[in-house]
């Protein structure tokens, strides 16, 4: 083996050992801070993470046969807790006026980050994905859409921080911030794959991915490691406007479940 390949090998042990330690050091923060009791999507995100790496790096020793079917599964369940997160993020976020809200908040909210997600899965089929095998073609357009997904929710979490009384030292921004950089450093390397052929480039590119991510988690460790500041109270006039939409979403639903009845009554009359 050349002292290239030895040097990508030996990054590669570096980039899972410091990974997994990373991973199980934000899980012991998640149970100390006790965060898990308002983010237990996000806690059992990191413990997948912590699973599924060791499972990905025995399979690739033991059984290399099996390893790419098993990334594609692992892969569709990381981007499906991913979208739990988000959901979670964007419900905790409301938690001062939560108790004000109808229970179809977090179906609504649900349902606000699929259709984001839909609009964005057209315009993440980033050049390049024609020459792969169908069935990876949609696994890697699934990770694309969800990378553009986490950055349009980072970005609009900063771009609206003031009006929803967040700063850096609330876990949601906390949360937001880690895996905003992720997708972020995630899609420009996508992006570069599409323009460049298989070679030791591909691979150095996709370990500066793994890089990213355990950046990601040194982040978490470091905001977990501090105590949380106390949640700030909406403004009123934001206050007033999310009870307002909240208000409205309620009569629209009341209003859609009359027209329901009234049809079924008039169907059986």
């Amino acid at each position: 083996m050349s002292w290239g390949g030895m040097l990508t090998v030996s990054l590669d042990n570096t980039l899972w050992i410091a990974g997994t330690v990373a991973e199980a050091a934000v899980i012991g923060l998640l149970l100390y801070r006790r965060a898990w009791r308002t983010f237990p999507v996000f806690c059992v995100y990191v413990a997948w993470g912590l699973l599924s790496d060791a499972g990905l790096y025995t399979i690739e020793r033991f059984s290399p046969a099996g390893y790419l079917t098993t990334y594609a599964v692992m892969v569709a369940l990381d981007s499906a807790l991913q979208f739990g997160v988000l959901v979670e993020l964007s419900w905790s976020v409301l938690r001062p006026i939560r108790g004000s809200l109808p229970r179809i908040t977090l179906l609504i909210i649900a349902v606000l980050i699929v259709s984001v997600g839909a609009a964005v899965w057209p315009l993440s089929g980033i050049h390049g994905l024609a020459d792969l095998p169908p069935q990876w073609r949609v696994l890697v357009h699934v990770q694309q859409t969800a990378s553009i997904l986490r950055i349009l929710f980072f970005l609009t979490l900063v771009a609206c921080s003031q009006l929803l009384s967040i700063g850096w030292r609330d876990r949601e921004l906390q949360v937001a911030t880690g895996l905003g950089f992720y997708s972020l450093v995630s899609l420009a390397v996508e992006i570069l794959h599409s323009h460049q052929g298989m070679g030791q480039q591909y691979r150095y590119l996709n370990q500066f991915v793994v890089a990213s991510y355990v950046c990601s988690l040194l982040y978490w460790v470091f905001s977990f490691a501090t105590k949380e500041a106390e949640r700030r109270e909406f403004t009123p006039q934001m206050q007033g406007f999310l009870l307002a939409v909240a208000g409205t979403a309620r009569t629209t639903r009341m209003a859609l479940t009359d027209s329901t009845i009234a049809k079924s009554r008039n169907r059986g009359g």
